[in-house]
């Protein structure tokens, strides 16, 4: 097995450099995904002191991502469904 530095020889300065630049973007995407993700916290956050349902509201998020016409169709079937094992 090779050690490092040879292994290092392996790739290019093209390829190092290519490397390198990507880790630090992907570092730096990590870091903005925390603020992020801490700013998403602090809403959830403000919602809930007013009074929201938090489950409700990512609930709403996630409901309106999706695509109408599918929505419509997901919906249709859980009613067959539940209507169909006496749940409606």
């Amino acid at each position: 097995m090779a050690d490092d530095a040879s292994s290092i020889d392996v790739l290019s300065s093209t390829a190092q450099s290519q490397l390198k630049a990507i880790v630090e973007r992907i570092e730096r995407l990590e870091e903005d995904k925390a603020a992020v993700m801490a700013d998403l916290k602090e809403v959830f956050s403000e919602a809930k002191g007013n009074g929201y349902d938090v489950k409700i509201l990512r609930k709403v998020i996630r409901i309106r991502k999706q695509d109408r016409a599918k929505r419509q169709e997901e919906e249709a079937i859980l009613d067959l469904y539940l209507n169909a094992i006496g749940e409606i």
